[in-house]
């Protein structure tokens, strides 16, 4: 299953990782009810598959099952029971299903649609314009768990890490990370409040608010690492930062490009202005030894490895370099050394 998502994420939202906000209301267009007689889930699904192939959406059969599968209180169609497939759907069923499909024939990525997406294992509410997590990011919390088993006694001196996380979205992150290492605690920047509110929301829901602490920051503003300080040095700082080229923005697909907010993708002219803020405050806040984790562009780790080279002064080593599923080099194994 976690390989099918990471195939459909691909496909549907194409190459590129994030987009911006435009807004999200719908247009006047409206779709055409589904066709006379037509009861059950699978024919419902092959209808809308044809209306949204018929207006160039993206992965129409997916699209549809999704759907349809959410309307029927189930994450996918394939796990539905068998004698759903044929039942008669409700009028208010079908109902649900056309004001559904109405928001992804407007490029709604699903996870707006259905209000929930899985991370980690873990069930998300996600809510536009907050940043939705790809199946990259994944990789880079199993990368830190890994990390995190190998180093024990260098990570967490009273039984689990002290974490920051700079720009927490919808708290992916922080939360898997909090799920899988009960000893650990969380700090979850961001400087959102759509974020904040979210991060919030979603560690209530997931019963894991007592060990996260979540703060209205923008690590870009002079000074306000200070705010930081009074939880102590922290062993591991981690970051999905915004990191597209500002040129590569209009590129994206029109999911990403119309709906998520456009400061949690834009990085700047070469994609870097968000990172080097996080590796020039990390010394001010990690341990000795401490380590960053970054997600980045495939085109980074030689711009970062530079820029860390040009700022001795701030005792940073790339210590590791690791691809994505696809093969492009993505995450970043940072590490402080003593001075």
């Amino acid at each position: 299953m976690e390989l099918w998502s990471r195939m459909l994420w691909a496909l549907l939202f194409g190459p590129g990782r994030k987009g911006g906000t435009r807004g999200w209301a719908f247009s006047s267009w409206q779709p055409h009810p589904p066709l006379a007689g037509l009861s059950s889930a699978t024919e419902v699904v092959s209808h809308w598959k044809g209306v949204f192939e018929k207006k160039g959406i993206p992965e129409a059969q997916e699209s549809s099952e999704y759907i349809v599968a959410h309307v029927l209180g189930a994450k996918t169609f394939q796990s539905l029971k068998p004698v759903l497939w044929t039942q008669p759907l409700t009028p208010q069923q079908l109902q649900c299903i056309r004001e559904l499909s109405s928001r992804r024939l407007q490029r709604m990525p699903m996870q707006y649609i259905l209000g929930e997406w899985d991370f980690q294992g873990l069930s998300l509410k996600m809510v536009p314009p907050v940043f939705i997590p790809r199946p990259e990011t994944e990789e880079l919390v199993e990368w830190v768990l890994e990390e995190v088993a190998q180093r024990p006694r260098a990570v967490g001196a009273q039984g689990g890490p002290l974490i920051l996380e700079v720009g927490c979205g919808s708290g992916a992150i922080s939360l898997s990370l909090l799920s899988q290492l009960p000893q650990s605690r969380v700090i979850a920047v961001d400087k959102s409040e759509a974020a904040i509110s979210l991060t919030h929301e979603n560690a209530q829901r997931l019963q894991l608010q007592d060990r996260i602490w979540i703060v209205s920051l923008d690590v870009t503003l002079e000074g306000s690492w200070t705010h930081l300080l009074p939880w102590g040095p922290m062993d591991l700082v981690i970051s999905n930062p915004p990191y597209i080229f500002h040129q590569d923005m209009e590129q994206l697909a029109p999911e990403i490009r119309s709906y998520e907010d456009p400061a949690a993708l834009d990085g700047g002219e070469e994609g870097m202005d968000i990172i080097t803020h996080i590796l020039a405050l990390a010394p001010q806040l990690l341990k000795d030894t401490g380590s960053i984790f970054l997600e980045v562009d495939p085109r980074h780790p030689e711009l970062v490895s530079s820029w860390l080279q040009s700022r001795p002064d701030l005792y940073l080593n790339l210590m590791a370099v690791r691809r994505d599923f696809c093969g492009r080099p993505r995450f970043l194994h940072i590490q402080r050394s003593e001075p």
